[in-house]
């Protein structure tokens, strides 16, 4: 799942650098996204005059490239970062989400094995409970950032593919959906290949539908920890101390936890509660507001990690959840 922390307005800028393409309201012309029509159309069948009739609307969007060039995570300290979404309103919010939500949340719980709080606090940092789920078409998102954003035009290829196999599936218009600028969609953000993976009709209505259900949602969270390696009353993360002498090279990688407590001890840092030694953990350093924090992340950490490729998005996320757990008596 990618973020959102763009403030602009959607509309095109008036100045280009010389390498990007203007605006234009017809896909069809542009050189990739005909490769793209011709993949589709001999892959999976669709027809060019469909594929046409799309992408003829699809707009590029200047302020999706500006917004992806400046993910919050990158460019914010954790004593920036945390405030956002560790506000008392978000909290509240949060517990009222749970409230009502209860029996879904429960249910979730027990079928996926995922903590109702680790539910409610992502669908809190991804949209707000619902509340901002992104105005941009995906179709625009998507196909701004496969054809005119080169860095990444692969991933967002193969995400504007399963975008329209989705919406074949589900027998909508693809122009009809929203998201964020980054074409994710509904309470908790699912790229199209997650949706079509690991989205579920927790409802049972016979529509995965969520941008609207509640139940889909909560569902789906829990579906994608559980398929992620969320492991069951498990702790998430232990605050660390660094010794003077802390010579430690692999602090803040994303990676699957493989060195022991031991072994982290060998290079400088030690849990401040206990943790069995040969616990296997990745270890972080955040710039808090009194200075560096050290912390350990265990396997449930990592899986957070699996949503967000960042430490801060998965520290913010746990951190939230015992704030809305602990509201709700549950501590």
């Amino acid at each position: 799942m990618i973020k959102r922390f763009s403030k602009v307005t959607g509309l095109c800028s008036l100045v280009f650098m010389a390498s990007v393409m203007p605006c234009q309201a017809d896909y069809t012309q542009h050189p990739e996204a005909k490769k793209f029509i011709a993949e589709m159309v001999s892959k999976n069948g669709f027809t060019r005059a469909e594929l046409n009739s799309w992408f003829e609307k699809a707009e590029k969007k200047q302020a999706i490239l500006d917004a992806i060039s400046r993910p919050a995570e990158a460019s914010k300290t954790w004593k920036e970062y945390r405030p956002i979404f560790l506000m008392p309103a978000r909290v509240e919010s949060g517990v009222k989400f749970w409230r009502e939500n209860s029996a879904e949340l429960a249910r979730a719980e027990k079928e996926f094995g995922v903590p109702a709080e680790i539910i409610v606090a992502i669908i809190g940092v991804e949209t707000s409970y619902g509340r901002i789920m992104g105005n941009y078409n995906v179709i625009d998102a998507l196909s701004t950032l496969a054809f005119d954003y080169p860095p990444r035009s692969p991933f967002f290829r193969s995400e504007l593919e399963n975008y329209l196999l989705l919406a074949r599936e589900q027998k909508h218009n693809p122009l009809d959906f929203k998201g964020s600028y980054a074409g994710a969609m509904g309470y908790g953000q699912f790229m199209p290949s997650s949706y079509r993976k690991w989205a579920v009709d927790f409802s049972g209505d016979g529509f995965t539908d969520i941008w609207k259900t509640p139940a889909d949602a909560i569902g789906s969270v829990a579906n994608y920890f559980k398929e992620h390696g969320w492991k069951t009353g498990e702790p998430v993360t232990v605050e660390a101390h660094a010794a003077d002498n802390m010579q430690a090279s692999t602090l803040n990688s994303i990676v699957p936890p493989s060195l022991t407590i031991d072994q982290w001890r060998a290079q400088g840092i030690n849990p401040i509660s206990w943790l069995p030694p040969t616990t296997r953990v990745i270890a972080f350093q955040f710039e808090g507001s009194n200075g560096a924090e050290y912390w350990f992340g265990l396997q449930n950490f990592y899986t957070i990690t699996r949503y967000n490729r960042s430490p801060m998005y998965a520290m913010a996320v746990y951190q939230l959840s015992q704030a809305i757990k602990l509201d709700m008596g549950k501590i």
